[in-house]
């Protein structure tokens, strides 16, 4: 029998809208209290339904980033409307709020005999599954990942028909989180005799010179007979090269049981990970009887040390290092909460710029791609769960999220949870410090090799706080010196900081617009880049934090209401471009000379008024020069910023900074003209022809010497053709209410995203832009080409 195989299962769904209150606009689903009563009467699971009327389309697919955004002029919004953004999802919309999904395909009859699970990395939210009329089973968490056993129900060398009623109306949390089969889905086909799921585990020891892994996993015997397995593991580099082997005698496992495996393995000179040279290993396992394979698993994993030091911060391989980190949700403009792969490294790159070395999952159980992700380009991880309880449910997804990404060497820290206020201090405290205790102790047995944390908006005297490894402040700068005199063997780290808000290339904060400036925006609770940062980077035994957030998010729109439909706490926007904060982290966060002037110079109106000129560097003193003629030296403070107030008049303001004298770096803003020519930039001119890689393509707007006009809110149409299709726009506006799906999208302050997915074959894809609505446009239109190339082979489901 074949060993373990994995078939993607993302391609080729039907779907349509069912109904959250008539059964009769939900194909008959909920009719009477019989639905469940036989096996095999779902007929929306067999060949027999009609779906031909359905909507097809490939996975993840998150349906509420398609629907418009909906406001109560009344002022009667409910809480979770706004907070997801004003889409409607609730028992309010029922016609938008539950989504079936169809999907048929063959089974081999060489499959009879190993056991056949369907997948799911991730769905929103309350799923019920059926196959070939057979209710399967339900799932009702919107961010762990679940399965099936479908080996009983499967039609082996036929047809066979999987169905599933996906329920949004109620949410997990209190930002957007999309609606649908959101992350990938598989097909795993397995031996009887297997290893268990995510039970294979690499624990490294580093020792001077060489490394020590302890190798442990689980063998599951589901065939009928006894068995004697064995298990052969090998240790690969980077290049390719086994570095060790391990083996493990032959034992025992009688029928329907199983066996703990453990050994151990050797490395010299381990390569260790690290965010400067995120070194990866790959572990494979066999199992095998007889001397036979039976089952098989690969998986990658990091050798690195990570110690919290009360005193002096966080190690990293023996070595300080300051946690320079960014909280985030997981959207993305026009593709909502279903990112496709190459998207999740895109926004690590992204943070990456501007010195980001960690990320925080808020506040859920990442996507297994975004921790693939960080793990491949070096980004460290704080990985939260969704919801801090000891219940069954949350000891369930806590113990989820910690077998699935235990091997990760990015992940530094365990989270149990956030801003729980009434298990911090309150009517619940006394139950929060069991809870805290339950959950910590749950995380140190299923993996011992790293602390737990929690993120908490108060003073961490009492409540879940007791249990902690170590100490996550939110916000409230009076805590942590405090807390530091008076409990000085606890480390301490900011899991939550900063709330800065601003509107990327807005400079006056405009209610009236919903617009804030980007100087020196904040919420009541929060504090500046500078603020936090001065902090946290000026006392050796902080380890360092997390701002919120690296990315704008959809919901939670702060600090303004309707029509904003997004927060606007990000340092970049929803599409990833830098919003001027962004370069006071680069300044401070990397170690290479950085400058950066802001505003723009495009003023017209306002000759001889004051505009307020600031740059952020981490040069020793930059001179600011308006068309040529000098305005002064600044010294520039630590972990601060430069500011001039300067008369506006048309031209050049030129920011020159200087180290031990010597300019060392210049940066310019012009006043530029009217806007003629339209640009597309991609940030990969090659793609894999795969069907889902991507190409993220910039577009902005050139003037008549092709400078790009900052100011630009032209409205544009994109026609895509080839071997390519559109997937999503954006343009970083967080009140900005076109279709995130359409091939058209207004440029806001000079910029907008298209998001390009290849097909499965190879050629080109052409993007197309132009002036849209315009007659006799004065915009010359721009057109680029992205090639996609031959990928790799894979298992995929036809």
């Amino acid at each position: 029998m074949a060993p373990r195989e994995q078939w993607l299962l993302d391609f080729d769904w039907r779907f349509a809208f069912g109904n959250g209150d008539d059964p009769a606009k939900d194909f008959g689903y909920g009719f009477g209290q019989g639905d469940f009563s036989k096996t095999g009467d779902f007929k929306i699971a067999t060949s027999d339904f009609d779906d031909a009327g359905w909507r097809a389309l490939d996975l993840p697919h998150d349906w509420a980033v398609e629907l418009a955004p909906v406001h109560d002029d009344s002022g009667d919004d409910d809480t979770r409307l706004t907070s997801h953004g004003y889409k409607p999802l609730g028992r309010r919309y029922p016609a938008t709020s539950v989504g079936w999904y169809r999907r048929t395909f063959e089974l081999p009859a060489s499959d009879r005999g190993r056991r056949i699970w369907i997948e799911f990395d991730g769905a929103m939210r309350d799923v019920v599954l059926f196959v070939n009329g057979c209710f399967i089973g339900r799932h009702d968490d919107g961010y762990t990942p679940f399965r099936f056993d479908l080996t009983d129900f499967l039609n082996y060398g036929g047809k066979n028909v999987v169905a599933l009623r996906v329920d949004a109306s109620f949410g997990d949390g209190w930002f957007y989180e999309g609606a649908g089969i959101y992350r990938h889905v598989w097909l795993t086909k397995m031996d009887p005799v297997h290893l268990g799921r995510w039970e294979s585990v690499v624990r490294s020891t580093v020792e001077g010179h060489a490394a020590t892994l302890a190798l442990a996993t689980m063998v599951e015997n589901e065939s009928e007979h006894a068995v004697q397995a064995s298990l052969a593991w090998s240790i690969t580099d980077a290049a390719g090269r086994v570095v060790a082997h391990a083996t493990t005698p032959a034992q025992a496992i009688a029928p329907h049981a199983s066996a703990d495996c453990r050994t151990t393995a050797h490395i010299d000179a381990p390569m260790l990970w690290s965010p400067g040279e995120p070194h990866l290993y790959t572990a494979l396992v066999k199992v095998v009887v007889d001397g036979a394979t039976r089952d098989a698993e690969q998986f990658p994993f990091g050798i690195r040390t990570a110690a919290f030091d009360p005193d002096r911060g966080f190690f990293l391989n023996g070595q300080p290092l300051k946690i320079q980190g960014t909280c985030n949700h997981q959207d993305h403009a026009g593709v909502g909460a279903a990112l496709p792969d190459r998207l999740q490294a895109f926004r690590v790159g992204v943070l990456q710029g501007m010195g980001c070395n960690a990320v925080r999952t808020s506040h859920n159980m990442p996507t297994p791609e975004w921790v693939a992700a960080c793990d491949r380009m070096g980004m460290m991880m704080m990985c939260e769960t969704r919801h801090m309880s000891s219940s069954p449910s949350g000891m369930q997804q806590l113990e989820t999220m910690v077998k699935r990404y235990r091997n990760s060497p990015s992940i530094i820290l365990w989270s149990i949870g956030n801003e729980e206020w009434r298990l911090q201090k309150g009517a619940l405290e006394q139950q929060g410090e069991r809870i805290g205790a339950a959950m910590v102790e749950r995380c140190h047995e299923l993996d011992p090799t790293r602390v737990v944390s929690a993120a908490v908006n108060g003073d961490n005297e009492q409540g879940v706080s007791d249990a902690l490894d170590v100490i996550g402040f939110n916000y409230n700068l009076k805590y942590p010196d405090k807390f530091h005199r008076e409990h000085p063997g606890r480390a301490v780290y900011g899991s939550e900081t900063s709330s800065a808000i601003a509107t990327r290339g807005e400079y006056v904060t405009d209610p009236g617009k919903n617009t804030v400036n980007s100087y020196d925006g904040v919420v009541p609770w929060g504090e500046t880049p500078e603020q936090w940062w001065s902090f946290y980077g000026s006392r050796d035994w902080l380890a360092g934090g997390f701002a919120w957030t690296g990315f704008d998010y959809r919901g939670e729109p702060t600090p303004y209401g309707w029509p904003s439909v997004s927060s606007q706490f990000g340092i970049v926007d929803l599409c990833g471009f830098p919003k001027d904060y962004y370069h006071y982290y680069k300044a401070w966060w990397t170690k290479a000379p950085s400058l950066h002037v802001f505003p723009h110079w495009n003023w017209a109106g306002k000759e001889g008024q004051e505009i307020a000129v600031w740059a952020y560097t981490n040069l020793d003193e930059v001179e600011l020069l308006l068309n040529g003629k000098s305005l002064g030296v600044r010294k520039v403070p630590r972990f601060g910023h430069v500011q001039w107030k300067v008369a506006y008049a048309p031209g050049v303001i030129e920011a020159r900074g200087r180290r031990n004298g010597q300019v060392v770096l210049v940066d310019r803003r012009e006043t530029t003209g009217a806007a003629r020519k339209l640009r597309l930039t991609a940030d990969r001119r090659e793609i894999a022809a795969d069907g889902q890689d991507v190409a993220m393509i910039t577009v902005d707007v050139l003037d008549g010497h092709g400078r790009p006009v900052p100011t630009a809110n032209n409205k544009l149409a994109f026609r895509i053709s080839g071997a390519g299709r559109l997937i999503g726009v954006g343009n970083g506006d967080p009140n900005c209410h076109e279709s995130d799906k359409e091939p058209r999208r207004s440029l806001f302050n000079g910029l907008a995203q298209v998001i390009i997915q290849s097909t499965a074959d190879i050629g080109t894809i052409r993007i197309e832009a132009v002036e849209e609505g315009a007659t006799g446009s004065s915009l010359t239109p721009a057109s680029l080409t992205v090639t996609t190339r031959k990928a790799a082979p894979r298992l995929v489901v036809a």
